[in-house]
């Protein structure tokens, strides 16, 4: 046998190996993880519950999530173990790290145009006319026929719905 018909073998078991070692290595990870949680920790399970960790065993952990909530998880059910920052983040909305420099966004778009009050030429008090009437005694113009079409069309009886010219 040569060495270059070896060579794809030995690549292939060389990919194997980092794929496995890389897998071996996140899963050592995740143990180590699970091994440090401690009472009082605050966990994400891989459901996505957030809970404090009240009690550890060896197999199980007892999560508070809530008032008089206890709930019994595997160690394996838990997703991520969180820092105290992060989790009082998410869970409380209580935000430590933010650094405020006074600014603040306005809730309206008046202060991107700079001016604070209306045009004087646009009358507030009366309404905008958007080409229909709405009084009791008049009918909305919907099927007006524009004034540029031929006089002929005007005149010309509107089909209705079921009439048509094909038999």
């Amino acid at each position: 046998m040569s060495l270059m018909t070896l060579l794809p073998f030995v690549v292939l078991i060389g990919a194997m190996f980092l794929m496995t070692r890389s897998a071996k290595k996140k899963q050592q990870q995740a143990v180590d993880m699970r091994n440090s949680m401690q009472p009082g920790s605050g966990v994400r399970t891989i459901g996505g519950m957030y809970a404090t960790v009240k009690e550890v065993n060896e197999d199980t952990v007892l999560l508070d999530a809530g008032p008089g909530v206890e709930l019994i998880f595997a160690k394996n059910a838990i997703g991520s173990v969180l820092d105290d920052d992060e989790y009082n983040r998410i869970v409380h909305g209580i935000e430590h790290d933010l650094q405020s420099d006074g600014t603040l966004v306005p809730d309206d778009a008046s202060s991107l145009t700079g001016i604070d009050e209306p045009a004087a030429d646009a009358p507030a008090d009366k309404p905008l006319d958007l080409g229909k009437k709405d009084t009791a005694g008049e009918e909305a113009v919907t099927d007006a026929v524009p004034d540029s079409a031929p006089k002929a069309e005007q005149a010309e009886p509107r089909k209705t719905d079921g009439e048509t010219d094909a038999k």
